[in-house]
């Protein structure tokens, strides 16, 4: 069968949408504690190829997570007013095609892990579970925030593995971090869905924690930051990288200016500044590793 120039470009379109390529937030919110971990692990000086295979993983694997999100919510999203306009729940992609999309997503991630080491390699296949299985959890428990928090800091062990060879206990507690940062923040952006969620019948943590959900959020960042101090005494990082988790802080309570009335745009706002809350952080450890290397 033969396909128009037309076609295929509507094909490619409407899998770009599908990937959620024109919202990089979800990449970026991926990208930062990544980078965290394969700039610490590298000691300033990554291995340039640990560096492009992490990035573009977290490129496809996030693509991946997207396609795999909507076939799962498939008919759920029509009822969503958030996501009624997305190409499965639009019926502008079949499921078929969303579960095929998928697989090639993973098979090209899995190729660009074959380049590193086997620990990777064997931390790879937790990281690909972790994925699949998020969508899902949101029909069985009221945490797939936690579940998605998993998923997104599975790069952080396998960063370290790819770079040492060994996860040591500075690696999981930027794991550890990192589940609670997006726990915390995947709750804003669930905060804005809460009323339809209600409806048909989806969990979330925003759900969960109910009337206390600004406080807990608010807990929860204060965890984040235990976390993060924690770990910049034990590799031992210096003054520039706790200033960049100063302005982390600075950015939490901004965060909670914005949620704390639950109106959902300033919810989706909240949720946003978290890029600039994983930039900073990760502008505080580049800079105090070239720091070093200028002494």
């Amino acid at each position: 069968m033969a396909f128009s120039v037309a076609t295929i470009k509507d094909r490619l379109h409407q899998y770009a949408l599908l990937m959620r390529l024109d919202r990089p937030i979800g990449i970026l919110l991926l990208l930062w504690p990544t980078m965290w971990a394969v700039v610490i692990a590298g000691e300033g000086k990554p291995d340039p190829l640990v560096l492009a295979v992490f990035v573009l993983g977290v490129i496809v694997m996030r693509s991946a997570g997207c396609v795999i999100n909507d076939y799962a919510d498939r008919n759920i999203d029509p009822y969503v007013q958030r996501t009624r306009n997305r190409p499965i729940a639009a019926g502008r992609v079949a499921p078929g095609e969303a579960l095929k999309l998928f697989v090639f997503l993973c098979l090209i991630a899995f190729g660009l892990v074959l380049l590193l080491n086997w620990q990777t390699i064997f931390l790879s296949f937790v990281a690909v579970a972790l994925a699949a299985l998020y969508p899902f959890a949101k029909r069985h428990t009221h945490l797939p925030q936690v579940v998605l928090g998993m998923a997104f800091s599975m790069a952080i062990p396998m960063a370290f593995a790819a770079q040492t060879g060994e996860v040591n206990r500075i690696a999981w507690l930027l794991f550890l971090a990192n589940v609670l940062w997006t726990t915390a923040y995947d709750t804003m952006y669930a905060m804005v869905d809460r009323e339809d969620d209600l409806k048909i019948g989806v969990k979330s943590t925003a759900i969960l924690f109910g009337d206390v959900d600004v406080i807990i959020i608010g807990i929860i960042q204060s965890m984040v930051f235990l976390a993060l101090f924690l770990a910049g005494a034990l590799i031992p990082m210096g003054a520039l990288y706790y200033m960049g988790v100063t302005v982390a802080i600075g950015l939490a309570l901004y965060q909670q200016e914005l949620i704390k009335d639950r109106v959902p745009d300033r919810c989706f706002q909240a949720f946003l500044n978290n890029n600039w809350f994983g930039l900073v952080i990760f502008a505080g450890i580049v800079l105090d590793f070239l720091s070093r290397s200028e002494m």
